[in-house]
């Protein structure tokens, strides 16, 4: 069966990177994304189909090497970035942090995902998914990966290169810090068993 991603798979696989080796439910998920938990099942199911999710044990994981690979050379053509008009919102890609505190830009029409909660007036940028800015108000670590791969979808070619280094930088961390956390489990389970 062929199953094509969606832009929403994306936003779960990072809402899990973001959440590192701590469990997840879907339910709770669900809840934190403005999702349905049949949404989040069919986006790891799709996500699992196209190999940018891995088994581990009892779960699945997102898999760093392949996620990391898809956002770098296949996001901004899978699911491009769309402008629009001038409006408030959040801001994201190079306005947003990581960015913001490693590039200089004049502060003019940033992009921003339109959100009646933001504070920030700046030029529309449609993000992965409707839900996109309640969550990442909710998790600074998620907002801040969205923002990098928004960076990556619809940067200049050096917003998109620092955004690439470090998203490069945090799927090292987050697959190294996998893997030894799954090894010391094993470990604690040795000496407990």
């Amino acid at each position: 069966m062929h199953m094509n991603l969606k832009p929403q798979d994306i936003l779960v696989l990072l809402k899990l990177v973001a959440q590192g080796d701590m469990d997840w439910v879907y339910s709770r998920l669900a809840m934190e994304l403005s999702m349905s938990s049949s949404e989040i099942h069919a986006a790891m199911k799709r996500a699992y189909n196209a190999g940018l999710m891995m088994d581990k044990g009892e779960t699945i994981m997102p898999d760093a090497k392949n996620l990391e690979e898809f956002i770098v050379y296949g996001v901004k053509y899978a699911f491009a970035a769309e402008r629009g008009d001038t409006c408030i919102g959040m801001p994201t890609s190079y306005a947003a942090k990581p960015l913001n505190t490693r590039m200089v830009y004049d502060g003019s029409n940033p992009p921003v995902w339109p959100d009646e909660n933001g504070k920030v007036k700046g030029i529309a940028f449609r993000p992965l998914y409707p839900s996109v800015p309640d969550a990442a108000r909710l998790d600074s670590t998620l907002y801040e990966l969205l923002a990098l791969v928004d960076a990556i979808r619809g940067g200049r070619t050096r917003e998109r290169a620092q955004a690439i280094k470090e998203i490069k930088l945090r799927f090292t961390r987050y697959a190294n810090h996998n893997r030894l956390g799954s090894v010391q489990h094993v470990n604690r389970r040795r000496k407990t068993g």
